[in-house]
């Protein structure tokens, strides 16, 4: 699935007209403070292009899991707050719990072009994850055309994402869906070679499709944090307590083999940073110890790739053209825990290879260490970025309008 065949922002004639964006506003909030904005920054292009050209935008997202019902300290309001200062222009909010309201109606009918709303969270409103027509419609009803900009959702089929299409006279992805497109379908569909992709995590089942689907494009698979442990194991490996999934055994010795016989390289840990209890707090100081990959005791856990690991990933990514990074080495929350992901991070950082990171927490650990910049692409999407990277349709950019 790539962009090129899908109507965009480019392809819209919007003077005058009323233009709802779905954005992916869902960002951190501690005490009603915005702590990464990045979500926000990365949705500036498309609203600041409607503005130019003279579009009344209309603003609407969801923000973590109200779960249909108005909970203060999930509104957007402190969003639209921020929005203004960095738009260097008013953003009317709509605090309707019932998201299309008196007020929203109200503030669309008093926009002139040029003019940004923001809508109360669509998840207020319980006929949204579930993609109900009547929310769906009322949605539609305050608009002329539909853009789509929220990657972050683009893998959920929700009134705001996909119903309210139905409703509207256009609909098209914004410049944000555009780039993701760009990046993470150039990495799947044609990659400059070597390719190699690396994935960490704690479990291999929340992996498998994108494993299976990357043994068929990849040159090399590098693999780490807790789901290495069930391909070490598979292999006769002693773990320790290391986190296993044991109904997944069979599966990881089918993959090795699948590797060897397609020719794809899949490299393990050889050695781990381990301990002898999960650390909680989680960033808590704890007494570390590294074994051999095949020798862990039997009452220590493996938490993160060792240094001989990370020497040996560093390497495989020196010579890479194009890398695609989902999920931390190791524990990466814990400073005990993170060199592995720290390693991982500082290779793509020095790397002249297209690097493209897929959201979740391998963003959130490459942006913490100050590599953002250095990388190609990060993408604002973790779930959807890997349900791209599993080969599946995402049905927020399906439904927008074919060129």
């Amino acid at each position: 699935m790539t962009a090129i065949n899908k109507k965009t922002v480019d392809d819209l004639k919007v003077s005058g007209k009323r233009v709802l964006v779905r954005c992916d506003f869902n960002v951190p909030l501690k005490a009603g403070v915005i702590t990464d904005e990045n979500r926000i920054v990365a949705a500036l292009p498309t609203i600041k292009k409607l503005i130019n050209d003279g579009a009344k935008v209309i603003l609407c997202s969801h923000l973590g899991k109200p779960k249909g019902e108005p909970k203060p300290e999930l509104s957007l309001a402190p969003v639209a707050k921020r929005l203004s200062e960095l738009l260097g222009k008013d953003v009317v909010f709509a605090a309707d719990d019932n998201v299309v309201g008196e007020n929203a109606k109200a503030a669309v009918a008093a926009m002139n072009d040029g003019d940004v709303v923001l809508l109360q969270n669509t998840r207020y409103r319980a006929e949204e994850t579930k993609n109900v027509a009547t929310f769906s419609e009322e949605l539609g009803s305050l608009a002329d055309i539909f853009v789509n900009d929220a990657f972050g959702a683009a893998h959920r089929a929700h009134c705001s994402t996909v119903g309210v299409v139905d409703y509207v006279d256009e609909a098209a992805v914004g410049y944000l869906i555009g780039k993701e497109l760009k990046f993470l379908g150039g990495a799947v569909d044609a990659p400059e070679r070597p390719f190699v992709c690396i994935l960490g995590g704690a479990k291999v089942a929340d992996k498998l499709l994108v494993i299976e689907n990357l043994l068929n494009k990849a040159d090399t698979l590098i693999i780490g944090g807790g789901m290495a442990y069930t391909f070490l194991k598979c292999q006769g490996a002693q773990v320790g307590k290391s986190l296993v999934d044991d109904e997944k055994l069979d599966y990881c010795k089918e993959m090795l083999e699948k590797a060897k016989e397609k020719g794809v390289e899949i490299l393990l840990p050889v050695d781990n940073v381990a301990a002898k209890e999960f650390p909680n707090p989680i960033d808590a100081e704890i007494e570390t110890k590294v074994f051999p990959s095949f020798e862990i005791a039997s009452d220590w856990e493996g938490l993160d790739i060792g240094p001989k690991t990370a020497e040996i990933y560093a390497e495989a990514v020196k010579s890479a053209k194009t890398v695609v990074w989902n999920g931390p080495m190791g524990v990466s929350e814990n400073p005990c825990l993170a060199n592995g992901t720290i390693s991982v991070a500082k290779a793509l950082a020095d790397t002249d290879a297209v690097t493209i990171i897929g959201g979740g927490d391998s963003a959130a650990a490459v942006n913490n260490l100050g590599y953002g910049d250095k990388m190609s692409h990060i993408s604002t999407g973790g779930g959807a970025s890997l349900e791209f990277l599993e080969g599946k349709e995402l049905p927020g950019i399906a439904a927008m309008d074919d060129k």
